[in-house]
């Protein structure tokens, strides 16, 4: 397909059926290890597909969801471990300093002709940072939804489907392509992007900290706090920061694209617009271009693996959300919410 210009590898439904992937996939045993993110979307998911499927999960509330899910102990449900030995495709989808914990459980699982499976380029693409060095022997691959696990569910039971991003990082049995696409396929994915596990890992990772959550809460910080301290009440504050932009505009950027969101406000707004992104633009890639290298130079992934792997991490990350909920800002997000037209 073509993407302004660039010609890029995309696999379709169309083109490969269901059907295709459960006669690829046939024989397979698919041993999905963590039932937390992404987990539960894409094992249901291949389940309600008609693919094998068990889950590998550590005792706790995590493993009593999956009970409820219908996975049954003994049957459908082991530990990491079980899971591991059992599958010939291994899918491991635990949380990324999880990964690092229980990598040596899941390696010595792994059998020559197997499958190891990931959803996000980090563990591979770090492995001096990560230890996580698979054998020779086994495919690597990866297919990455663009989307949380909620959503890959979510789109699915819709019949839909949610976009991902495949890759091939190392292809032992000369079938790991067929696999991963398979695999994309049976997930509920409706296009398949062709990839790499290192631009993964950096895109995606780029993503997390600018566009999509660092920069958007410092953006609204920024205009939120500029509003109040010239005197704006708190409502009109977030009513012009974030209610219209995600209830409004950001729906029409979705569905048509920017310019065509520019099209279709009023030309007060068109011009503002106009003369004030490249300022914008200016002064925000400059800190794009750091946050890329500490990206790219695996600065970030340590900053990770280092925060993640502390006993009191969950703690401290509890405080920081608490700080954020608690703040004017949203706060006043929860009031606003209730007077939505479909809460009324």
């Amino acid at each position: 397909m073509n993407f302004g210009g660039v010609n890029e590898t995309v696999v379709t439904r169309e083109e490969f059926p269901l059907d295709k992937a459960r006669q690829i996939l046939q024989g397979e045993t698919i041993a999905v290890l963590g039932y937390g993110v992404q987990g539960p979307g894409q094992s249901l998911n291949l389940r309600d597909n008609g693919f094998n499927v068990i889950i590998g999960q550590r005792p706790g509330k995590t493993y009593d969801k999956a009970v409820a899910d219908g996975w049954v102990p003994g049957e459908t449900l082991f530990s990491i471990e079980e899971a591991a030995r059992r599958g010939t495709i291994v899918m491991c989808l635990l949380s990324d300093a999880a990964v690092l914990s229980v990598w040596p459980t899941i390696k010595a699982g792994l059998k020559p002709g197997d499958a190891l499976y990931f959803s996000h380029g980090f563990a591979i693409t770090w492995p001096d940072r990560t230890g996580v060095v698979p054998p020779t022997d086994v495919d690597v691959i990866m297919v990455a939804p663009k989307g949380s696990g909620a959503t890959v569910r979510s789109l699915y039971l819709e019949g839909r489907g949610i976009n991902a991003s495949y890759a091939v990082e190392h292809d032992a049995t000369g079938r790991a392509l067929e696999r991963t696409l398979a695999l994309g396929i049976g997930i509920g994915s409706g296009y398949l992007f062709e990839t790499t596990f290192h631009r993964e890992a950096i895109s995606d990772l780029t993503g997390e900290r600018g566009a999509l959550m660092g920069a958007i809460q410092g953006l609204f910080a920024a205009q939120y706090e500029v509003l109040r301290e010239h005197g704006h009440t708190p409502s009109e504050a977030f009513n012009e920061t974030v209610e219209e932009l995600t209830q409004s505009l950001m729906p029409l950027v979705a569905a048509k694209g920017m310019d065509w969101m520019y099209a279709n406000c009023s030309t007060t707004a068109q011009r503002g617009a106009l003369d004030w992104k490249d300022p914008f633009h200016d002064a925000i890639k400059p800190v794009m271009e750091r946050l890329y290298e500490s990206v790219r130079s695996g600065h970030e992934a340590q900053i990770s693996i280092d925060s993640n792997s502390k006993p009191d991490y969950r703690e401290h990350l509890n405080e920081e959300l608490r700080q954020m909920r608690e703040s004017e800002l949203w706060r006043t997000a929860e009031t606003v919410r209730k007077l939505r037209p479909e809460n009324n």
